[in-house]
């Protein structure tokens, strides 16, 4: 099978999170849980909490400031900033456009995609795109959020899973032997009631708050989600691999969404990548939605993880539902 050349190509990382640390010790305090409990369920030790004061935006920022560094650019040569998130600083205008006043990137346009967890491939695969017509050079994608805002910390069931944080990558026409080979990404509308917050929007506006609170807050059917999740990003991991002319052995580092160990490890034995291949952080950050891709991409980076010439898998699932992959050669 001819293998695509790659037309854009990641050429900064960077990373953000909060310096206060949440731990299940901390958790079992405020709910009916244990340490025990939670890292048996789901892998995760602790999660990172944003303080009072801080958007998410302030975390998208800093994030987009160490990847611009990293690559080499100032923020007047951005054309375009994407930002996946279901947390933005308020509903309109647009996260994006927040940092884009943030870190002086006066030239671009900036705009928001909700896709929940799997918003950062969402992003890259549009970055990808606008790329490839020719028409822009230099598109800044970020994934962040800050879930702690809409987690209903009564509910032990959700409560804790999520943290907070934020990843960028600056993508720029590739050099023709690396770059993003392919994405992939998908969606069932279908299935939206089993992962939401239904309040908010047009359907329960905010002036009904006060008659029903709690639906301002995450809602998951946890068992429901888990089977789709397994499912899809397996699929949605098989079909990029295979599509591509290449196999699991071929997979140098497979980063997959930070949502549950139990997901990684079912994921990651049906493609057959070598556990020492797999990259996980879930257990310092939980589930950041959308910013954990991009979050464990620049930390595998800084630990030499990914080397010039690294085929890298990312893979997502999220609320919607929706899911996606990338197949990058660093």
């Amino acid at each position: 099978m001819e293998r695509r050349t790659p037309k854009s190509m990641i050429t900064g990382l960077g990373a953000a999170v909060p310096e206060k640390v949440l731990t299940n010790y901390d958790l079992a305090e405020m709910v009916d849980t244990s340490d025990e409990w939670i890292r048996t369920r789901t892998g995760i030790r602790e999660r990172r909490i944003a303080e009072e004061g801080k958007a998410t935006s302030d975390f998208a920022s800093e994030a987009a400031r160490i990847a611009m560094k990293q690559a080499g650019i100032g923020p007047e040569e951005i054309d375009v900033i994407i930002i996946g998130t279901v947390t933005p600083d308020m509903y309109f205008p647009s996260a994006a456009c927040f940092v884009q006043e943030k870190i002086g990137a006066v030239n671009a346009a900036a705009f928001d995609i909700s896709a929940a967890c799997t918003g950062f491939i969402y992003g890259l695969a549009l970055a990808d795109s606008l790329i490839t017509t020719g028409k822009y050079r230099t598109v800044l994608v970020i994934g962040a959020e800050l879930l702690s805002r809409i987690t209903d910390w009564e509910d032990r069931g959700t409560c804790v899973l999520f943290g907070d944080g934020a990843g960028a990558a600056i993508v720029q026409p590739s050099d023709g032997t690396r770059g993003i080979i392919n994405t992939y990404i998908k969606s069932d509308g279908r299935l939206r009631h089993l992962l939401n917050m239904p309040g908010g929007g047009s359907l329960m506006p905010p002036s009904r708050a006060k008659d029903n609170p709690k639906q301002y807050f995450i809602k998951m059917e946890g068992r429901e989600v888990f089977r789709h999740a397994v499912s899809n990003m397996g699929d949605a991991a098989t079909r990029i691999i295979e599509e591509n002319g290449f196999a699991g052995e071929d997979i140098d580092l497979f980063i997959p969404h930070q949502a549950n160990v139990r997901i990684i490890e079912a994921i990651s034995k049906r493609l057959d990548v070598p556990e020492d291949r797999v990259y996980v952080n879930l257990d310092r950050y939980g589930n950041t939605s959308a910013a954990s891709i991009p979050i464990a991409l620049y930390e595998a980076q800084q630990l030499g993880r990914i080397r010039q010439g690294s085929l890298v898998l990312l893979v997502a699932f999220g609320g919607g539902f929706t899911w996606g992959s990338a197949l990058i050669r660093f």
